[in-house]
């Protein structure tokens, strides 16, 4: 089934980001999986070719392109390359929209030129030891010093939390407050009690630095408080929709390739002095995940163009995010499977997306969450 929401500048673009994978990031992706990190050289070589700050206003080096499609292509080919550790979807389609709605002409001038050439490297921290979706049990505190605020606690799962040079903190800065009393504050590398912990060990996405970050008295700067005062929550909300999105475009391009890979493979592979493809269970496999692939992609596509068009709203993003996301979580299964012993050797690419892939019913709020969203809006 052609799909319809891409023009011929999307395609462009899409060869644009091909030939930087091609260059720029799959020959030194071994390495930095086994490095568990990326080179700051590949953020700014994305930055060299206008890979950053795609929505980003032209005066301060951004593409001052809103077109949603070219972040959806973005997504769509690094994660057919398996280059999840280059973070660019986050960089660009998550922390870009608080920096370019929220911080003001001052912040705008000192943080968007960094953030397009890839000399400055974001992380958002949000989540804590004993606080994850429920943003009323987050504990990490600012208090108010008159010019400055002074910031005491911990975060952890923060992605790019080694390499970030900007952090957007959420504090509580009004104790009594709850979730209605959180702000935004942007924390710089190099300020006083600014700690990092270890990056931590997890089953996938090997070269994607996830770090705790601690606080130990941090002044941040009256400056530095993004948006408005205990404005966090609604901040916070606003942009859940595209963050969800961003992973519901990763989604549906594994599982897409996935298939086209197991596919192939089920051709060549041979079993009883057949290929597999030959026996009916494998093919009524591959039937089955194909048409769960093309109504899928069907939805998304008109998720991205409602997206793009101003029009998506949470609901139907978080129908796409648990919708995709599992259904990838479901295909990487049953392609392992169909790998036999190949599929658990790490070098086949199956055994990778299946470690990769598996944050993402996690992350951006849980297939969980997701349904509560969705039930919510229907039953109250």
């Amino acid at each position: 089934m052609k799909r319809q929401i891409f023009t011929e500048d999307h395609e462009a673009f899409r060869e644009t980001v091909r030939t930087f994978l091609a260059k720029e990031v799959t020959p030194y992706y071994e390495q930095w999986e086994k490095d568990g990190i990326v080179s700051r050289d590949a953020w700014r070589a994305a930055g060299r070719q206008g890979l950053l700050g795609l929505a980003v206003p032209a005066e301060y080096g951004g593409g001052g392109e809103s077109d949603f499609r070219f972040s959806a292509v973005l997504a769509e080919e690094f994660t057919r390359a398996g280059a999840a550790g280059l973070a660019i979807g986050l960089h660009n389609d998550i922390i870009g929209p608080y920096l370019t709605s929220l911080a003001t002409d001052e912040q705008k001038r000192r943080w968007l030129p960094g953030f397009c050439s890839g000399e400055t490297i974001t992380a958002i921290a949000m989540t804590e030891p004993g606080a994850g979706s429920d943003l009323q049990g987050i504990r990490t505190a600012a208090e108010d010093r008159g010019d400055h605020w002074i910031l005491n606690g911990s975060k952890t799962f923060i992605s790019n939390g080694i390499l970030a040079d900007l952090v957007i903190v959420v504090a509580k800065t009004t104790p009594e407050g709850g979730a209605h009393g959180l702000s935004l504050l942007v924390v710089e590398r190099g300020m006083e009690g600014f700690e990092r912990g270890r990056n931590l060990d997890k089953i996938g996405q090997k070269s994607q630095d996830t770090a705790e970050l601690f606080f130990h008295d941090v002044r941040v700067p009256k400056e530095n408080l993004l948006g408005e005062l205990n404005g966090a929550f609604v901040h916070l909300m606003t942009n859940l929709a595209q963050e969800r999105m961003g992973i519901a475009i990763a989604g549906i391009a594994a599982a897409e390739h996935l298939l086209e890979i197991t596919t192939q493979y089920v051709k060549e592979r041979e079993a009883f002095g057949r290929p597999l493809a030959k026996l009916q269970h494998i093919r009524f496999e591959i039937a089955e995940m194909a048409t769960e692939c093309a109504v899928t992609r069907t939805f998304l596509d008109r998720c991205i163009a409602d997206h793009s068009d101003g029009t998506l709203d949470a609901v139907h993003a978080s129908m796409a995010k648990w919708w995709a996301t599992e259904l990838q979580k479901r295909v990487a299964d049953r392609c392992l499977q169909l790998h036999g012993g190949y599929g658990y050797m790490t070098e086949y690419r199956v055994a990778k997306a299946f470690t990769d892939g598996r944050i993402q019913t996690i992350y951006g709020g849980t297939t969980e969450i997701m349904k509560e969203i969705i039930g919510r809006s229907l039953l109250g």
